[in-house]
């Protein structure tokens, strides 16, 4: 992504030019192949319509029975299948837009694809479970990424934006963020930058959590602005990629965001997704592969996990290949009011 051409994104487009597009996408294949799986959620949605509008039907046919003639009863029975049709129908037609895309979604997946192919890229309106290493990318369920703008030549750099689901007892929650995912040379240990910018009440936004015992103390500033996690026999490691100057420019570049090495991948996590039809956006994001990414890209170059016997292997010992996970402070909070209240419940009944 070396060309930096934006117009794409704000140029006027005219409906003619979006229903040409669409057309394309149709005919080519190219849709069926970005688009999302139908969801369970769409086919519970459809089936509840249906089902919902039957039983008024009969609820109201009953009552119908009970006031009014036969003959007006004959019209409505014949009219009755009619409106069922017509709201089956009705309800496939929403269900067929939420899953194709309306016609603003046409036109800003026509606005990318051009803004892609402008910087040599493709672009992909969804991926469905994209294999990376990253920690958001194996939690929940229906994972996908969408408004994917990746390189198609030189080093691996995919911008897009990701959502997943999680199911806790009978409710779900969708999470989405937005991503960078770029491709180093050398397969580094686990490292996390947690942002304290966009921490929540609880502590940290990531998906994941690690024990204190991963936390890493830094020179300078550089803890009022990120928490830095690695494994507990690494320190030495993450110290001798998080140089000063790469720390600087984590700190002036993206501060904003968490950031995640594994294996040989840099991730950097937006915990809302990009406004990817925005220039600001992009020049934003261009300018942390352009500094931040490249700085360590040459602070890596040369790293060997000295655990290793040779060390020409790309290779990273096993003990610090994952980070093992820690509770949430909300867990915790949960946990110890639990076991608060179970001993006051014994106290109380040890004393009556």
């Amino acid at each position: 992504m070396t060309h930096r051409d934006y117009a794409a994104l704000t140029r006027n487009v005219a409906p003619a030019e979006v229903k040409a597009f669409r057309e394309w996408a149709r005919t080519s294949g190219w849709v069926r192949a970005t688009r999302p799986p139908v969801s369970a959620t769409q086919v519970v949605f459809v089936v509840l319509f249906v089902i919902f509008f039957l039983v008024i039907l009969v609820m109201m046919a009953s009552i119908a029975g009970s006031l009014f003639s036969q003959s007006v009863l004959i019209g409505a029975g014949v009219l009755a299948p009619i409106v069922v049709l017509g709201l089956v129908a009705a309800a496939g037609v929403a269900a067929w837009r939420g899953w194709t895309g309306t016609g603003a979604t046409w036109q800003k997946r026509l606005r990318l694809r051009e803004f892609a192919s402008a910087r040599g890229c493709s672009y992909a309106a969804h991926l469905s479970s994209p294999a990376y290493p990253g920690m958001i990318f194996d939690i929940g369920t229906d994972r996908r990424s969408y408004d994917s703008v990746r390189a198609t030549s030189g080093r691996a750099l995919d911008v897009a934006n990701y959502r997943y689901t999680v199911k806790r007892d009978k409710s779900s929650t969708v999470y989405r963020r937005g991503y960078l995912a770029l491709k180093l040379d050398r397969r580094l240990p686990h490292i996390v930058l947690d942002a304290t910018s966009n921490n929540l009440l609880f502590g940290s936004s990531l998906p994941r959590r690690f024990g204190k015992s991963s936390a890493l103390s830094l020179e300078g500033d550089f803890d009022r602005y990120f928490t830095l996690y690695c494994p507990p026999e690494y320190g030495r490691d993450a110290l001798y990629v998080f140089t000063p100057d790469l720390m600087a420019l984590l700190i002036d570049e993206s501060s904003a965001f968490d950031v995640e090495i594994v294996d040989d991948w840099m991730f950097v996590y937006s915990t809302e997704p990009f406004d990817l039809l925005r220039p600001a956006v992009w020049q934003r994001l261009d300018q942390i592969v352009d500094t931040v990414g490249s700085k360590t890209l040459r602070q890596t170059e040369r790293y060997a996990d000295e655990r290793v016997d040779d060390a020409s292997l790309n290779i990273v010992a096993p003990q610090g290949r994952r980070m093992r996970r820690g509770m949430s402070p909300a867990a915790i909070a949960l946990f110890v009011a639990g076991l608060l209240g179970f001993v006051a419940f014994h106290a109380l009944r040890f004393w009556a």
